[in-house]
């Protein structure tokens, strides 16, 4: 009997040792992990005690003022203030929610610490308004983003599904992110539970995804907009741009009986030897198949992570890293030359790509954030522009000469080949177009570009054909998208 009472007694004690262990472990390592946690309903609660800063986009046009595309206003209550959101669907994929039922998105949670002035730069005055007895007041934060591209951005897509990324390729700024489908966050952020989660339940059950953020978080085959980053590999190898290639209506893939054929079928030269700058020009499958090939895949894939691809990106939104398959065999190399088999990219990856090509080689890191300012205007935090270093990469993605180079064949894209309806009236434009396919439907269409020849970047791509099915195309979709950006970018008007 002394027996089993001891072993229940060493039970006990082993169980009450546990306790003690995890109480232990949640108070003092995991307090900060679940203080922040967006499923913490009474840590958000206590949030809404506080003047929860602005989000705000400013105009490059110094005659317009600064907008606060997220608010609060004061409605007292148990929850006191009530985020709202002015022209919530066009800014949604960026600014998120902040819901009292399903936490916070986007800004709204990776801010959150400014947002709510809980950043350690604000321990002081925190501290002095807690003793003086005043409002606790988080900061605004000031954006990027510009107001004039970012709504030429959604007239322009219009109802076609699909995203555009711009950015200044200079400082890394990105003018706009537009995702369509959107939604309003202003249904998300009300302080009515019930209606909160019908509001959920009916955008979460849209097969259209509409709080998918298509710029960021969607993985797309580039197409033949891949076809630049297989151009910098050729270039940076000593390839000329003048040297030729044999045109076949189809390329024969070793180690299979697969072929590569060019879009609509037939050569890209009439059956004579095509240069490597002309076959970037009419977009040639079978050239781009060739050099792929001929360049390998560990040259191939070396550029495209000089680009980015298969390195995290720090971004202030959540960022898909951009991939391409390390260890691609023969006939998979030439697919991924062309932008096709398993490469998969984000459109602000490609908005990059084609930023550091007309940045003489240089890429930026993204920055959504310019600053965050308190509520007397005085600045809390600035953050300047900087360039992308990978791990055991050089500064530059490319030689500025070989960028320089593909510049100037992306004009010629634009002059007089596939990309012609990007052309806009007295401006060097440099794009490239692609059609992605996909085996599960219409093909993607792509534009990527520049203007004028350097700055500003715009990625555009677009889901499902576009409604011409089969016979969409980058050109015929997605050139005029950019075009109208890249206006609204230089201040013009179409």
């Amino acid at each position: 009997m002394t027996r089993q009472v001891r072993r229940v007694a060493w039970v006990m004690f082993a169980l009450f040792g546990l306790l003690f262990v995890n109480l232990n472990f949640i108070q003092l390592y995991r307090a900060d992990t679940l203080a922040s946690d967006n499923r913490n309903a009474r840590q958000l609660i206590r949030e809404y005690d506080i003047r929860r800063g602005s989000i705000v986009v400013e105009a490059r046009d110094a005659q317009t003022e600064a907008s606060e595309i997220a608010r609060v206003v004061d409605v007292g209550g148990r929850l006191r203030y009530l985020r709202r959101y002015a022209e919530g669907p066009l800014y949604a994929h960026v600014t998120g929610f902040y819901s009292i039922v399903y936490g916070r998105s986007q800004l709204e949670s990776s801010a959150n610490d400014f947002l709510v002035g809980s950043t350690p730069e604000t321990f002081a005055r925190n501290l002095a308004d807690l003793l003086a007895g005043r409002q606790r007041r988080g900061d605004d934060v000031i954006l990027t983003l510009d107001p004039a591209v970012q709504t030429a951005a959604r007239d322009a897509l219009g109802d076609h599904v699909g995203a555009v990324a711009a950015l200044d390729p200079s400082t890394g700024d990105v003018l706009a992110l537009w995702s369509n489908p959107t939604y309003d966050p202003n249904e998300l952020s009300s302080h009515e539970p019930d209606k909160i989660r019908r509001v959920w339940d009916r955008i979460e059950s849209d097969p259209a995804m509409p709080r998918l953020n298509r710029a960021t978080q969607a993985w797309y085959p580039p197409g033949s907009t891949f076809k630049v980053v297989t151009t910098a590999a050729a270039l940076e190898d000593g390839i000329s741009v003048d040297e030729e290639f044999a045109d076949p209506e189809r390329q024969s893939l070793p180690l299979t009986s697969s072929t590569i054929g060019n879009f609509g079928g037939g050569t890209c030269n009439g059956g004579a030897p095509i240069s490597l700058a002309r076959a970037l020009q009419v977009s040639c499958n079978t050239t781009f198949a060739q050099l792929g090939l001929r360049l390998g895949a560990e040259k191939l894939v070396a550029q495209a992570e000089r680009f980015g691809l298969n390195h995290e990106i720090g971004f202030e939104l959540p960022l898909l890293q951009s991939h391409i398959p390390p260890d691609l065999d023969p006939p998979a190399t030439a697919q991924s030359a062309i932008g096709q088999r398993d490469v998969r990219v984000t459109p602000l990856q490609m908005a990059l790509i084609a930023g550091a090509i007309g940045n003489q080689g240089k890429m930026f890191q993204p920055r959504l954030i310019r600053r965050v300012e308190d509520f007397a205007g005085r600045i809390i935090a600035a953050y300047k522009p900087e360039p992308v270093v990978f791990e055991g990469l050089a500064d530059q993605v490319m030689r500025s000469e070989n960028a320089i180079t593909l510049r100037d064949l992306m004009i010629d894209v634009v002059d007089s080949g596939t990309g012609r309806r990007a052309r806009i009236p007295g401006v060097r434009v440099a794009g490239k177009t692609g059609t992605a396919q996909h085996g599960e439907g219409p093909p993607f269409a792509w534009f990527i570009g520049f203007a004028p020849a350097d700055a500003p970047t715009v990625a555009v791509v677009i889901e499902g054909g576009g409604g011409l099915g089969d016979d969409a195309t980058g050109g015929r979709l997605s050139a005029p998208v950019a075009r109208a950006v890249m206006q609204a970018a230089l201040g013009q008007r179409n």
